[in-house]
């Protein structure tokens, strides 16, 4: 297919992509968004390809970095990050995905897949990997609750795909959560998971940093 054909399903479709990129990188201990992978920073890495894959990309950046390159200030929570970008998104916008800046080797395809699945009628769409670890609910004091089965559980990433008017009033109450999915669930939308992609991998801690610069070596 060439890269200028659009999708039939897509015909019509207005789709920006909000790249979260503001946090202060606590539990790595610097702004991770910042460091270099390959000589490019990881932000740089996630928006090349939000922008491959939208109309238009909103970059969502702590206060000194988005005065400097035209991005968006962020805010002190995530979500509030994301609704710092969903201002900036155009109202004529009909899909809006969001994407973490920590998510650097995120594809083109994983992207077409979410809005593919929106396009198709789901209210909002999420890349999700198989659970191979059994997990367990716990309580406050570390005392075993139960055991979910994990064949009805998923590890899910980004980029999240949603239904631009969805996702604008999941946020319109200011709530908080680690992903936008959550959000729109608890609002009574109808998410679907999409395939993910193990490369598609968060980098938290200094570790994944020597992990994701093996990767653009060859030596993984």
């Amino acid at each position: 297919m060439s890269v200028n054909t659009v999708p039939t399903q897509r015909v019509g479709e207005k789709i920006w992509t909000i790249v979260v990129a503001a946090g202060s990188g606590t539990r790595f201990g610097s702004p991770k968004q910042f460091e270099l992978i390959n000589e490019r920073r990881v932000v740089d890495w996630a928006v090349e390809t939000a922008r491959a894959s939208s109309d238009g990309v909103v970059v969502v950046l702590p206060a000194a970095q988005a005065q400097r390159e035209g991005g968006v200030v962020g805010g002190s929570t995530r979500s509030a990050s994301v609704r710092c970008g969903l201002a900036a998104v155009p109202s004529d916008a009909t899909i809006i995905c969001v994407h973490d800046a920590a998510r650097p080797f995120a594809s083109e395809f994983l992207f077409h897949e979410v809005v593919d699945a929106v396009c198709a009628g789901a209210d909002g769409a999420v890349p999700g990997l198989p659970v191979v670890d059994t997990i367990k609910f716990i309580s406050s004091d570390n005392v075993v609750i139960s055991t979910p089965d994990r064949s009805q559980i998923v590890a899910v990433q980004t980029p999240q795909a949603f239904r631009a008017n969805v996702l604008r009033v999941a946020h319109s109450s200011n709530p908080e959560s680690t992903d936008d999915a959550t959000l729109v669930e608890t609002n009574g939308g109808r998410v679907l998971i999409v395939h993910g992609d193990p490369l598609n991998r968060k980098l938290t801690t200094p570790e994944d940093l020597n992990w994701a610069r093996a990767i653009t070596r060859g030596e993984v």
